[in-house]
């Protein structure tokens, strides 16, 4: 079984607003790659709800310039920004909402601090113009964004657990489902309107990236929303979606697990592993490379005496060799 064309139909794939019903948006930006993130709104009379800033400030004024466009009232002022989890392109343009609340879960927060846009910054002016596997690497994945600049503006109300908000005449709510792609992963549920955004525990025929795990946890993640009430998902990457793309990603964090562990207990080391695995029904999705971040993270979970995580410019540089292998 190959895992493609799981965006419905009612939406086209293209980059911009799209409608999923009164008040409630996605922003999409094709093709779902690094960097390249989605969004939400959600709008009540004055009231409104940002799920999710840009990788940066271009991307994120763009975002909001669309927004207000077709819901002035509620946008001229948004009152509430969620924040999915600590990676830069779900969180970067925080600074842009002046006055909001911005609300994350408390591991996000203390996640978002660890690499901040000065540090892609850093990494830009430096590691990404050496002519290597990894600058070649940084090139192509961040080549696109600007760094400088950004402040990073942290959550002002953090929670464990779940939370549940109310948008003019829209509840909403936010269900903490970490770590998983991240430590401080969460769900953004609106249940009259049967519409979830998922952060990145969903990648839409791309890639996921187990930065933390452990695998187990993920796997949760996708039945706890796969369980809610919801007809439409908006994924962190990729188009819009329903189940099928929730069994999607199940199937491929299974997969992956599966063939990583063998691998594991015939005494490969995890750089070798990720090679030898085969991608079978999902060698169609975007970023394969990203493999060799997520055997390294199991391999940390079958063995608990594994040294700690690896530095992020190690995990960029092991994807990198695998990138330019292909």
């Amino acid at each position: 079984m190959t895992w493609t064309n799981l965006g419905l139909d009612r939406w086209r794939y293209q980059k911009g607003l799209h409608e999923l019903g009164a008040g409630v948006w996605a922003w999409l930006q094709p093709d779902g790659s690094w960097g390249y993130s989605n969004a939400g709104l959600l709008a009540s009379g004055e009231h409104s709800l940002l799920v999710d800033t840009l990788f940066d400030l271009r991307l994120t004024r763009e975002m909001l310039d669309a927004m207000r466009a077709v819901e002035p009232r509620a946008t001229n002022r948004i009152d509430t920004v969620v924040n999915t989890h600590a990676n830069g392109d779900h969180c970067h343009g925080n600074q842009l909402l002046a006055g909001a609340e911005i609300i994350a879960s408390a591991a996000a927060a203390r996640e978002m601090v660890e690499l901040p846009p000065e540090r892609l910054a850093e990494m830009q002016r430096t590691l990404a113009q050496a002519d290597s596997k990894l600058g070649r690497y940084l090139r192509r994945i961040f080549g696109d964004f600007e760094f400088e600049g950004i402040r990073l503006e942290a959550p002002t109300r953090c929670f464990s657990g779940e939370l549940t908000l109310q948008v003019g005449d829209k509840r909403v709510q936010l269900i903490e489902v970490g770590p998983a792609h991240t430590r401080g992963d969460l769900l953004v549920f609106a249940p009259d309107e049967r519409v979830a955004w998922s952060g990145d525990i969903l990648f839409v025929e791309g890639t996921p990236i187990i930065w933390s795990g452990p695998v187990s946890n993920w796997i949760r993640a996708c039945d706890r929303l796969e369980a809610l009430a919801v007809d439409v998902i908006v994924p962190g990457h990729g188009p819009i979606t329903d189940r099928r793309g929730v069994q999607a990603v199940r199937s491929y964090l299974e997969y992956i697990y599966a063939e990583a562990a063998l691998r594991f207990e015939a005494g490969l080391d995890a750089a070798t592993a990720a090679r030898d695995i085969e991608l079978g029904p999902f060698a169609d999705w975007s970023d394969a490379e990203r493999i060799a971040v997520n055997v390294a993270t199991i391999y940390r979970e079958l063995d608990s005496a594994a040294a700690p995580p690896p530095d992020t410019v190690s995990l960029l540089s092991a994807m990198a060799e695998l990138a330019e292998a292909d």
